[in-house]
Parts: C-alpha cells; structure tokens; sequence
C-alpha cells in the first residue's frame, strides 16, 4: 500500500474542528498544525478526504521538503521530484506559491523558478513541455516557503472545497460553506434538536447543518476535482467511494431545520440553493423578521450571521436592530442556546447579553467571534 502524507488546508481558528472531523472519519497520523492538518493514508484516503471533510479548503499531498536559501537549491529540489509520475507534456501546469521570512522573498520569483525545474525535468524525458494554465490546471503544484524550508505539495482538490456545487444564489457577503460546517460543529449541534437560523440569507448554514443531519457527504454534487485528471487516478475506487456515500444518505433528519429571513428575494435563493444541494426535503425556509423569532421548541440551537457594519454610516442603524436581536431573544426564545457570529464587537455589545463562550474565527480577514449565549 502506498502511503502518503496529506496536509488539510483550514481557515484560522478552525484547526481544532478540522482535527476531530479527521479523527471521526478514521484517519491516521493526525498532527494539527497552524493553517490546517496533517494526516496519512493511501490514494483512497485523499479521494476520501476530499469527499467528506466539511471544513477543509483544499486537500495537499506533500512530494518533498528541503532547505532553501538561494533560488538555485529551490530548483535543485524541486528537480528532485520524480515529476513524470504526477505531469505529461499533454497536461498543463500551474504554481502557487506562498513565503515569509526567507532569502527568497518574492512569491512570484519563487513559482516562476518552480515552474522552471519542472517544465525542465518533464522535457528532458518527453522532449516536449507542458503547457501553463494558471486558471484551470490539470495538476497544481503548492509551494511554501517558510524560513528558509521549502515544502512542495500537490492541490488534489482543483478548486477549494468550500465551492460544493449548490450555492449560485448567493446574497451579499455570503460566509463559506466551509466556514458555515465549522460553526455548526462549534455548536455541538448533532440532529437531536431543532437548529434554526433566524438571519439565513442564501440559506449556507441551515443548508450545511442539513448535510451534516442526513450524513449527505459535502463533496457528492461536485463534479471536477484536481485528482481526477491525475495520471495516477483510479476511477474505479472513487466510484465505489461515491456509491458508499450515496449508500449512507439518511432517509430523514429528526428534528427540523429552518431558516428565515426578512427578504423574499433571499428565501428564494436559499430554497433553491437547498435544492442543489439535495436537502431540500429537509428544510423549511419562510420570510420572517428576526425581531419576530420563534424557535420551534425551547430547546433549539438558534444560530445566524447578522451583518457586521463595515460600510460607512452602516453603524448607528445596526445598533438598533442588535439591540432587537438581544430583547427578542430573551423574550421569545427561553430554554434555547443561540450563537452569534460577529464580526464587530462594538455592535456585540448592544445585544445585551452576556456571552458563555467566545470562540475567535475569521471570516475572511474579519476577527470575528462565535458567541454562545445560553438563555435560560
């Protein structure tokens, strides 16, 4: 069996997550680092990986690692990569590159010479070059240079894992898919209980929350990852791995999930996003005022996304409707546990409640934090 080490790319703060998604899904040699996670296993694992992790970006597959402190040894290194085992003239190419705090200092630099080595080592054997795609690759080569150590990997992923396939609908600032399955599991949500979001938007998290509930795999309704135009791919074992997770759909979930939103326009677009995603059947979506909010039993997991303020003159409106979320949850929603994802802990303040726990995330560049607030 050929193993191999796989590092699971992750937004900060979500490291954690990510580790006890592994650890539920059987996977060996769990190491969290910052960014993301390292774990092993075999071809199959990273078809697998890619396929069931919700709040992974993007699946590497580490080739080499090696000192570099001048352009030379990184295309000496990078030479020594056995290339014509991942990458044919008849493919095309492209490098991503990342550093910081290196003798090499520009990333740019750095991909160009990358690129170099192994368009370099494919000609020598093939006397033919690939071909540069830098927007749609048929492999991508990761590079990262961190104090003067270089880490060459391969992006089995193509495009990131957040983009599931079922979100064309979107609403403003839409928060990823990605992001969406790490607050559901911060919420320690497991289907036993309703979950609602009083502020859904395009419906990311209730939908998110339903293909956890139905044990619906995140990565079934995508059609094109990196791997699958790898020479080495086995067409046969992601086929089985596809019927497996098809074969472990549930029928039904047992509590209800809904979501909600003042705007029309965003109902539709999270019912039809739901559809996409084949969880429509398991949710309901209405228009209705946050200030309004009912949970549909006293021990719900209410959770949403209000809007952060980060426009100029947005601030003294959203005090107000805050400042509505904190009463109308104290008056309506006793017994039940909400989650705020904030992203201005000004504004935080006018919700009037006294958080339990906060969790720092980002969405994007955004600090932001995952309030508990237990109302009881």
């Amino acid at each position: 069996m050929d193993i191999r080490h796989f590092f699971a790319t992750t937004a900060k703060g979500i490291e954690m997550v990510l580790a006890r998604e592994l650890e539920r899904l059987g996977f060996d040699d769990i190491f969290v680092e910052k960014g993301g996670v390292r774990f092993a296993g075999d071809l199959a694992a990273c078809y697998r990986a890619n396929l069931w992790l919700r709040t992974a970006q993007r699946i590497l597959v580490s080739l080499a690692e090696f000192g570099c402190v001048s352009p030379q040894q990184l295309y000496d290194g990078v030479r020594s990569v056995y290339w014509r085992r991942y990458l044919n003239p008849d493919m095309t190419l492209a490098v991503d590159c990342n550093v910081r705090d290196s003798s090499i200092t520009h990333s740019g630099f750095a991909a160009l010479k990358t690129k170099d080595a192994i368009v370099d080592s494919i000609r020598e054997h093939f006397g033919r070059r690939p071909n540069v795609n830098a927007k749609d690759p048929d492999l991508r080569v990761n590079v990262h240079i961190a104090r003067n150590h270089c880490s060459i990997s391969l992006d089995s992923s193509g495009s990131s894992l957040d983009k599931r396939g079922y979100r064309i609908d979107a609403e403003d600032a839409p928060i990823r898919e990605t992001l969406a399955a790490a607050l559901i599991e911060l919420t320690e949500w497991d289907g036993s209980v309703p979950l609602m979001d009083p502020m859904c938007g395009s419906g990311t998290i209730p939908i998110e929350a339903a293909l956890k509930g139905a044990n619906l795999a995140p990565g079934l309704r995508r059609v094109n990852y990196g791997f699958q135009r790898w020479p080495s791919f086995d067409g046969t074992v992601w086929k089985n791995l596809v019927k497996e997770a098809e074969n472990q759909v549930f029928a039904e979930i047992p509590c209800p999930i809904s979501g909600f939103d003042v705007s029309s326009r965003a109902i539709e677009k999270a019912r039809k996003n739901a559809n996409r995603a084949g969880v429509g059947k398991f949710l309901t979506f209405m228009k209705q005022d946050i200030l309004q909010i009912k949970p549909p039993s006293e021990q719900s997991i209410i959770i949403f996304n209000p809007p952060y303020g980060v426009r100029l003159g947005e601030q003294e409106p959203l005090k107000i409707l805050y400042k509505g979320i904190g009463d109308a949850l104290k008056r309506y929603c006793t017994g039940s546990t909400a989650y705020v994802f904030c992203g201005n802990p000004e504004l935080a303040k006018w919700i009037g409640l006294k958080a339990s726990r906060r969790t720092l995330l980002f969405n994007g560049p955004i600090e932001c934090r995952l309030l508990k607030y237990e109302l009881h």
